[in-house]
């Protein structure tokens, strides 16, 4: 008799990842694989205090053989049929280069070595943000580039060189265009192995690091987002894994190749309403 598990797989410990898993690993095994061990370890710990089987791994994104050897420990523990990737930098967390290597690229990596494992009937998500969609319109052709450039080559596009790239924000926002872009492309990929890949962007969400944010210098910046966005308040963790419980679900079976914006109608606002950038 076969004991083994189904290997959901989270790469990116954190609030939203570990409220995802909470709403579709339980009964199976979950890899919490993180950057930082100890974020890993963290997020393991409340799942397992809370009933799950969780084991706490260190992957770096930005490294293939990184990700490759995650893929082999937990395929030695079953067949990988979820995969959430949450992991990622903010504009303020590194330099743009950086963010470049591990948001864009590793990212595209994440989806490109799990859509070549994922079990039959499986599924993705991917956690990207509201500010791919905050930047100027890119041509056909450069969505076109961002979607299916091979991905040992993403960062030599020259749309994505030093001196292309403004500051850590642009690094930011192209990134997230970035990843929409990818997962349709990875999607149809992904569908040859009977499975589905969507994409959620979120906005604002209350999280340690969002706290901090809210209460430092920048908070009064904060504030008025939420005060002209349709919503009024930032989102929590759970409200993101309302969605990608649906994506991941039968009831979400149609569903591969999407980007799911949720953030209150900030971004609407930043457009037609009382946030667009002349009027803040």
């Amino acid at each position: 008799m076969n004991t083994k598990k189904d290997i959901i797989v989270l790469t990116g410990a954190g609030q939203l990842g570990m409220a995802i898993v909470r709403r579709v690993a339980y009964g199976n095994k979950i890899f919490v694989a993180d950057w930082k061990i100890e974020n890993a370890e963290a997020i393991s710990k409340i799942l397992r205090e809370s009933g799950f089987d969780a084991i706490p791994y260190k992957v770096d994104i930005s490294d293939r053989l990184s990700i490759l050897e995650l893929i082999n420990a937990a395929q030695k523990e079953g067949e990988i049929s979820m995969f959430i990737n949450a992991a990622g930098l903010s504009p303020s967390q590194s330099t743009k280069e950086h963010i470049l290597q591990v948001d864009l690229y590793g990212t595209a990596m994440l989806l490109e070595e799990f859509g070549k494992v994922i079990k039959e009937g499986g599924n993705g998500v991917t956690i990207s943000s509201q500010s791919g969609y905050r930047m100027p319109a890119l041509t056909t052709e450069e969505d076109r580039l961002l979607a299916t450039t091979p991905t040992e080559n993403l960062l030599s596009l020259e749309m994505l060189q030093p001196d292309k790239i403004k500051d850590t924000l642009h690094a930011y926002q192209i990134s997230k265009r970035c990843n929409g872009k990818r997962v349709m492309a990875e999607a149809v990929k992904w569908a040859q192995r009977g499975a589905r890949l969507n994409c959620i962007s979120p906005g604002i969400i209350v999280t340690p690091l969002a706290l901090d944010e809210f209460n430092g210098p920048r908070g009064d910046f904060y504030k008025n987002m939420f005060a002209k966005s349709p919503a009024g308040r930032p989102g929590i963790a759970d409200e993101v894994a309302n969605v990608a419980e649906l994506l991941m679900s039968e009831k979400g079976a149609f569903i591969t190749g999407s980007d799911f914006l949720i953030d209150g109608g900030a971004t609407a606002s930043y457009f037609y309403g009382p946030l667009q950038p002349d009027t803040l």
